[in-house]
Parts: C-alpha cells; sequence; structure tokens
C-alpha cells in the first residue's frame, strides 16, 4: 500500500509524482517483455490507489446511514478458533437534523437507526448554530456551567438538554458514527 514516508505521521496516501513516463509508454513493442513488466507495475499502481482510497474516511455527512470508510480492529472475541474470522469492522455515520435546540429542558428526536445489542458507538457530537451570530460545539460546557448543554444517544432517540434558553440555535446536527455486530 502506498504510504507517507514520514513516520511521525503514518497514514495512507497516494504518491503525487508520475509513476510512468508518458513518452516511454508511447516506445513500447506490445509484444515485448518491457511492456508486459509495464502493465504489471499499472496494475500495482491502480491497485495502490484501490487501497489508499478504501482506508480513507469519507465526507459525507447525509441524514442517512452510510460506511465512512473507518474501520475499528476486530472484535477482540474473535480468533483464528472461533468460527467467525477476525476481521477489521467498519464504522457508519449517520447526521441527525436536530433543528433548534430547547429552553431549558430535553428534547429528544428520533435517529431511526436498528440498534441491536453489540452495538458501538464510536463518536457522538453536535453542533449548534445561531444563524449569523453564534455556533457552539455540544456537548457544551461554558463557564459558569449552568449554559451547558447534554447530548446522549438511547435505542430510539437523540437526546438534547439544555440549562438555559437556547432556542436561538436554530440550526442543530448531530453526528453518530458507530460499529454494528
Amino acid at each position: 500500500m502506498a504510504s507517507f514516508n514520514n513516520q511521525a505521521e503514518p497514514g495512507a496516501f497516494v504518491p503525487l509524482t508520475d509513476v510512468f513516463d508518458s513518452q516511454r509508454i508511447y516506445d513500447l513493442d506490445v509484444d515485448s517483455d518491457e511492456f508486459k513488466e509495464f502493465l504489471v507495475r499499472l496494475r500495482q499502481s491502480v491497485n495502490d490507489i484501490a487501497m489508499v482510497l478504501n482506508v480513507k474516511d469519507t465526507g459525507y455527512y447525509y441524514p442517512v446511514e452510510f460506511v465512512n470508510g473507518q474501520a475499528y480492529f476486530p472484535d477482540p472475541a474473535l480468533s483464528s478458533t472461533t468460527t467467525q474470522n477476525p476481521i477489521p469492522r467498519q464504522v457508519f455515520r449517520k447526521v441527525i437534523n436536530f433543528g433548534a435546540l430547547p429552553n431549558s429542558s430535553t428534547k429528544n428526536v428520533a435517529h431511526e437507526i436498528d440498534i441491536t445489542s453489540g452495538f458501538i458507538f464510536t463518536r457522538i457530537y453536535a453542533t449548534a448554530t445561531d444563524p449569523g451570530t453564534s455556533f457552539i460545539p455540544i456537548p457544551y460546557l461554558p463557564i459558569p456551567v449552568s449554559g451547558r448543554i447534554t447530548l446522549s444517544v438511547d435505542t430510539t432517540n437523540v437526546i438534547i438538554t439544555t440549562n438555559s434558553n437556547r432556542t436561538n440555535y436554530t440550526i442543530c446536527y448531530v453526528v453518530l458514527e458507530y460499529i454494528k455486530s
């Protein structure tokens, strides 16, 4: 797999330099061993691109379930002795358009995810916007803490609780990322 050479910043990257001299390709005889070697190298390069692409975190944030390209380590309960093989677990993402935040209360919005036993959330976060004025992350813990906003999820809903009037934050997107088992 193609990768970035800096060990301090590991990751999967596609080389930015030309892999092949295009003029040299035109000069190759299609019946030569050199051309066959070119085809092998071309296939390896395309495979490197596919491998890097398949492990990148996809930047789609939609209100539907989406495999985002993240992968977690295999389920620790699985091994070479279990009937199911240990394989990396795909992470799914869904964005909930939560709407306006509540006034010193709790608001529930259905997430419509079929949560079963073994379901694992990997990230739960949100942002709220008072259009053109203010933007806050959720959960939010300002000083004084009386203005805090909490975020949680149960098997049916996304739940946001405010300790002060936050109704002027009329846009709120909640991002849920999870592993299904």
